[in-house]
C-alpha cells in the first residue's frame, strides 16, 4: 500500500548503525485555515481511497468523529433558542422517561450536564449499539451506565452516551428524526453538503467519500466503493432496515450523533467561521451572539480532582481535558503538567474539538480574539500523546499549526 513520504528523513544515511526509524506519515491528511472573511490557507495530501488512487481534496467528506458532538450542539442550541428546549430544566421532562442516576435518585440531569459531560453517565454500558426499532433504556437502564460515586453536575467524565441522550431531546422536542432536523437547523444553512451517517449527503459527496483506514493501512470505515450503504442506521434484530419504524425521542443513538457526522475540511471551516461571526455566516445567522457566547464558556475546569482528564478508553492517550463548555473543548486552559492542552503550542485561548475514531484524528479550532480558526483530520494514525507541547498527538500538533 503506498504511504506519503515521511514527514522528516534520517539525519545520516549510510552510517554503520541504523537510526531509529521515523515514524510513518498519514495516510491522507487536509488542513483549512481561516479568518472571518474566507478561506486563508488550504492543503492536502495522501489518498482519500487507496484502492482507486483518488486523491483526498478539501471538499472530500470524511466521519469526522468527535467534532460532531460540537455540531450537534449548535443543533441543541438552537431548539434552546427557539424556546423548545432548555439548557437547565430536568432531562427526564426533555427525554419523556426518569434520567437519574440510581445512586442519586433524587438530583436531576440537565441538558447543560449532558452538553458537557458532567451528567454523571459513563460508556460502560455502551452508547451506540442499540437496533432500530429499540428504546435506548436498553442502555441507560444498566447499572454500568452510571458512575456511582459522583452526583451529577459534580464531576467531568468524557462520554458518548451524552449526545445520543441529546439528539433524543433535540427528536423530541421537535417530532423530527435527528439526522433531517440537522441538516434543516445547521448544515443547509450554512450551505455545507453533510451529512450524520450518510442519510442526507448528495451522491457526489458519498463519491468523494473518504475511506478511514488504520495505522497499519487497513480500511476500518466507509470504503464505499462510491455507493452509499443500504442502512445508515444499526439494523433492527431481524437484520431489516424500515426507517418508518423510527419514533420520535425513543433511540437517539441511530444517526450517531456523537460522531457520525460526515464533512469536509472546508465544511468544517464554514462553521468555524459562523462562530466567528457571532453565529452569522454569509448573511445568515445561525445562533444568537448570546449562544455562541454559551460555547465559549466553561462549564468545566479540572481542579485537580474533579474530573477524569483523559479519555478512559484510549490507554494511550494523556490528558487534555482541561476546561470543558457546551461540547467545547477550551484549550491552553492546563498546568502544563498533569493536564497538557496547548495544542497550538502559543498558549493562546482557542475553543472547539477534537476527534478520534477508526484510525482518524481531526480538529476545528477558533481564536476568537484573533479571528482565525483552522480545520483538520488526517487518516491512517495512531491515536497517542506524541505531541512536542500537548498530550495531543503529534499528527494533530500539525494539523493545528500546520506542516
Amino acid at each position: 500500500m503506498p504511504l506519503l513520504f515521511p514527514l522528516a528523513l534520517l539525519a545520516c544515511i549510510g552510517i554503520a548503525q541504523a537510526a531509529e526509524p521515523a515514524p510513518a506519515s498519514p495516510q491522507a491528511r487536509v488542513r483549512v485555515a481561516f479568518d472571518r472573511d474566507g478561506e486563508t490557507g488550504v492543503r492536502a495530501e495522501g489518498l482519500a481511497d487507496v484502492a482507486a488512487g483518488r486523491a483526498l481534496t478539501a471538499d472530500d467528506p470524511a466521519r469526522i468523529a468527535s467534532v460532531s458532538k460540537l455540531v450537534t450542539t449548535i443543533g441543541a442550541l438552537r431548539l434552546v433558542e427557539a424556546g423548545k428546549l432548555s439548557l437547565d430544566a430536568d432531562a427526564s421532562v426533555l427525554l419523556g422517561f426518569p434520567l437519574r442516576n440510581p445512586a442519586f435518585p433524587d438530583a436531576p440531569i440537565t441538558l447543560r450536564m449532558l452538553l458537557s459531560h458532567t451528567s454523571s453517565l459513563t460508556d460502560d454500558a455502551g452508547y451506540w449499539n442499540v437496533p432500530l426499532g429499540e428504546d435506548i433504556r436498553l442502555i441507560t437502564g444498566k447499572p454500568e451506565a452510571w458512575d456511582a460515586k459522583h452526583a451529577p453536575g459534580t464531576y467531568f467524565r468524557y462520554t458518548n452516551l451524552n449526545f445520543p441522550l441529546v439528539a433524543q431531546a433535540m427528536e423530541r422536542a421537535s417530532g423530527e428524526r435527528f439526522d433531517r432536523l440537522m441538516r434543516r437547523l445547521v448544515l443547509f444553512p450554512l450551505g455545507i453538503d453533510a451529512c450524520f451517517n450518510w442519510s442526507g449527503c448528495s451522491d457526489g459527496a458519498v463519491a468523494r467519500a473518504v475511506v478511514l483506514y488504520d495505522e497499519a493501512g487497513k480500511p476500518q470505515k466507509d470504503d464505499l466503493h462510491g455507493k452509499r450503504s443500504s442502512c445508515p442506521v444499526i439494523e433492527a434484530r431481524d437484520g431489516s432496515c424500515d426507517l418508518s419504524r423510527w419514533q420520535a425521542g425513543v433511540n437517539g443513538t441511530l444517526f450517531s450523533p456523537q460522531g457520525g457526522l460526515r464533512i469536509s475540511a472546508r465544511g468544517l471551516s464554514r462553521i468555524g467561521r459562523m462562530l466567528l461571526g457571532d453565529g452569522e455566516l454569509d448573511g445568515v445567522r445561525v445562533l444568537t451572539p448570546a449562544s455562541v457566547a454559551l460555547l465559549a464558556t466553561p462549564v468545566w475546569r479540572y481542579d485537580g480532582s474533579n474530573g477524569v482528564i483523559g479519555e478512559e478508553d484510549e490507554p494511550n492517550r494523556g490528558g487534555f481535558f482541561c476546561a470543558y463548555g457546551l461540547a467545547t473543548q477550551h484549550l491552553a486552559q492546563g498546568d502544563g503538567k498533569t493536564c497538557r492542552d496547548d495544542l497550538f503550542g502559543d498558549g493562546r485561548a482557542r475553543i472547539g474539538h477534537s476527534g478520534n475514531a477508526y484510525g482518524l484524528l481531526s480538529g476545528l479550532w477558533i481564536d476568537r480574539v484573533a479571528g482565525t480558526g483552522v480545520a483538520y483530520f488526517a487518516t491512517g494514525v495512531a491515536n497517542d500523546s506524541s505531541g512536542a507541547h500537548s498530550n495531543f498527538s503529534a499528527t494533530e500538533e500539525q494539523g493545528a499549526t500546520g506542516w
